[in-house]
């Protein structure tokens, strides 16, 4: 009875709902609020800034673009340059290679002929004394006109012109590539290495035919390989300001003065004086040897037998003789090649002038090249320390020795 009665309550209450609500509270409208509008001044001022900074970021990026395009032109004349070289390097070579050829080819021409010469005056009359005269008048007469050919040309001089021309081509070369490596290059760069690159062509020109350099002139000049009017700006660009004065003082400008006066009075001379000197030995020795060889031909055509005339084929044997050791004095011993040598000196004497007197007479100081550095090239190029330059410029006016110790 008490089951059944525990069971009706559970029954009972499970019948039971439960009503249960859940409130949550209602939204809040939001707050209205007004955003405070910028006044107009600011809004210009804004725009006025965006612009400015628009036409900042476009000029960077056009200067950037210009030193990129300068920078190109730089590295495509550094290019013809390395060609340059090698091509120089190429003529030298091919010419040096010509004159021990012809050297040897007709020295042997030259004796081949006065022995047959010599033979003539032996044999009897006939045949064979009209076959040794034919060939030695032939050989005579061949070897005189390779020789008017290779004394006009001077093949060792034109080999030496070869070799300064790579060398200077080569000193070019690290002058651009110092340039790219040290700075930004300029329109200016540009410039001054293409009237660089004009000038070396102009005074080393590669072919032989209407431009080559005459190699027997009424007077000795030296070589100008430099553009004219060279204010060496370019390597003015390579030193930053040190100081005020930009390293000079008035006593290194009087010290390169007295510099640049030693030049003059005795290396530039004493080079000049052996120039000409050399010109005249050579001007002898190219018109001797084609005498000689034609002065053989010509005796050769009349030999004979000894009885009849024996004057002829002595002549001509000792014509050809002599002409072999003039041709060997001139092209063996390369007296083309020390004049070259010469004339290249003189230039290198005439350009160091130049540079130091154009770089005195720049009267701001900050557009001139450090003078600390300046003075340490010219001791370079002259062979010597910055006392034993210093020195030199002290004792100008009574010293007996040369600028360089070089050469």
């Amino acid at each position: 009875m008490a089951s059944l009665q525990s069971s009706s309550l559970i029954f009972s209450s499970s019948k039971r709902s439960i009503n249960a609500a859940i409130h949550l509270p209602k939204a809040r409208t939001p707050a209205s609020f007004s955003i405070p509008k910028p006044p107009l001044t600011t809004n210009l001022k804004v725009a006025e800034e965006l612009k400015i900074g628009d036409g900042l970021i476009t000029e960077k990026s056009s200067v950037k673009a210009a030193d990129s395009a300068t920078t190109a032109k730089l590295y495509a004349i550094l290019e013809a340059v390395v060609d340059r070289v090698e091509m120089h390097v190429n003529l030298g070579e091919q010419r040096n290679n010509w004159n021990t050829l012809l050297l040897n080819s007709i020295n042997m021409i030259t004796l081949a002929a006065a022995t047959m010469a010599g033979v003539s005056a032996s044999v009897g009359v006939g045949e064979p004394l009209l076959a040794f005269k034919v060939s030695s008048t032939l050989l005579f007469s061949a070897a005189t006109g390779m020789l008017l050919v290779m004394n006009k040309i001077q093949p060792s001089q034109l080999a030496e012109e070869q070799r300064n021309a790579a060398r200077l081509f080569r000193q070019l070369q690290a002058q651009i590539e110092t340039v790219l490596a040290v700075r930004t290059p300029t329109q200016a760069d540009v410039e001054s290495v293409m009237e660089k690159v004009l000038a070396l062509d102009k005074a080393y020109p590669l072919p032989l035919l209407g431009v080559m350099i005459e190699k027997f002139p009424e007077t000795f000049q030296p070589a100008v390989w430099w553009p004219e009017n060279d204010s060496h700006q370019g390597r003015r660009e390579l030193e930053k300001e040190c100081n005020e004065n930009n390293g000079w003082s008035e006593k290194m400008e009087v010290e390169m003065r007295e510099v640049v006066k030693v030049l003059k009075r005795k290396d530039a001379e004493d080079y000049m004086r052996l120039g000409n000197l050399g010109l005249k030995i050579n001007k002898v020795l190219a018109i001797s040897g084609p005498f000689l060889t034609g002065m053989a031909a010509a005796a050769s055509a009349l030999a004979g037998p000894s009885s009849q005339s024996p004057w002829a084929a002595t002549l001509a044997v000792a014509a050809g003789s002599l002409a072999s050791v003039v041709n060997t004095l001139e092209h063996g011993g390369q007296v083309g090649m020390v004049l070259e040598m010469y004339r290249n000196c003189a230039g290198f004497f005439q350009n160091m002038e130049e540079s130091i007197e154009s770089t005195l007479g720049e009267t701001e100081l900050q557009k001139r090249e450090n003078g600390e550095l300046f003075e340490m090239k010219v001791a370079l190029q002259l062979g010597r320390s910055l006392s034993q330059l210093r020195d030199l410029a002290g004792e100008a006016d009574s010293t007996s020795e040369f600028a360089s110790k070089l050469f």
